[in-house]
């Protein structure tokens, strides 16, 4: 476990009534839970939201103490061949549960890296095991997952914390850990997190190691060390029509700073609209950032595709369609 996992790990809810924000869902799992014979589950959603704790408590509350003896967890994204399934997964679901409850749990996260293959191996298993095992699949994306592994589960739409959630988070660590917090820092913490509530505890665990008194102004310090520095820049060269400042400033970020290609994509996007230009111009900007962040998923050099949106943006800058 990382150094930065430690309080998210510490601070996990275990029980129900602790997890925030999704307390419509929380309502629907829980009454099954009560009723021991739960459903298939997808939960479905942007991380740091509370899926992978929410399938925690589920078992925990089915199998108490024995939780661990009758509980498999897998992350897809490290385990995403068929092999896997066919493997682990058969393996510990055609045994039998060890307390009352006539099932296992299998929580597969971020099954929307599962390979096709794999996926359809899967549903043959979760019909294979229907009464010896009950799985639990976490995804960012929904429509990643196979149609025939949808109809079996009962899926779940998670939202991304508001404001008031992860206030409510913030407030219980930091009266724990004894910090004290200045009004404005919970503002700073949600607009930094962006509704994750992992990254928010990561957040004020980092700056809390520099002071005890928080306030904005070092939480701004900290998430900005976070952040790939000088985008704003290598866009205004480039909406000025400076292509070789803005390419050369870019690349500069890229390897001064160890940056992804996916992670300067996602600052550039924001970027767009704190910027001084038309809304119809921010409006093609946003529509080009999305076909070159596609284009760099599916394997293409990240600096090339880069390049191709700061030409859009030069442009957007002389006036020319992108």
């Amino acid at each position: 476990m990382g150094q930065s996992d430690i309080w998210t790990e510490k601070y996990r809810p275990t029980k129900f009534e602790e997890v925030v924000g999704q307390q419509e869902i929380v309502k629907r799992v829980k009454s099954l839970v009560q009723a021991m014979n739960i459903p298939h589950f997808l939960f479905s959603g942007p991380a740091g939201i509370g899926k992978s704790t929410l399938a925690l408590i589920i078992v925990k509350e089915l199998f108490g103490e024995a939780w661990r003896e009758n509980y498999l967890e897998l992350n897809a994204s490290d385990e995403r061949g068929i092999d896997v399934v066919r493997q682990k997964v058969k393996d510990f679901a055609r045994t039998k549960a060890l307390e009352n409850v006539p099932f296992k749990v299998i929580f597969l996260d971020e099954a929307d890296a599962l390979t096709r293959e794999a996926q359809q191996a899967l549903r043959r298993t979760m019909e294979n095991y229907t009464n010896t095992c009950r799985f639990i699949l976490s995804c960012n994306y929904s429509s990643a997952i196979i149609d025939p592994i949808q109809s079996r589960c009962v899926v779940f739409r998670f939202k991304l914390l508001e404001k008031k959630d992860i206030s409510e988070v913030v407030k219980r660590i930091a009266d724990k850990e004894n910090l004290k917090l200045s009004p404005d820092s919970f503002d700073t913490i949600y607009e930094a997190s962006e509704g994750d509530c992992r990254r928010a505890i990561n957040l004020l665990q980092a700056t809390s190691s520099v002071a005890l008194d928080i306030n904005a102004e070092m939480i701004n310090m900290i998430a900005a060390s976070n952040k790939p520095a000088g985008i704003r820049i290598v866009l205004d060269y480039a909406l000025s029509g400076d292509f070789v400042s803005a390419r050369d400033k870019l690349l500069d970020v890229m390897l001064r700073e160890s940056v992804a290609g996916t992670d300067i994509i996602k600052e550039i996007q924001k970027e767009i609209w704190n910027m001084q230009i038309e809304p119809e111009v921010k409006v093609r900007l946003t529509e080009k950032t999305g076909e070159i962040e596609f284009r760099m998923t599916e394997g293409s050099d990240e600096f090339v595709q880069l390049q191709s949106l700061l030409a859009s943006f030069v442009l957007a800058g002389l006036g020319k369609a992108t």
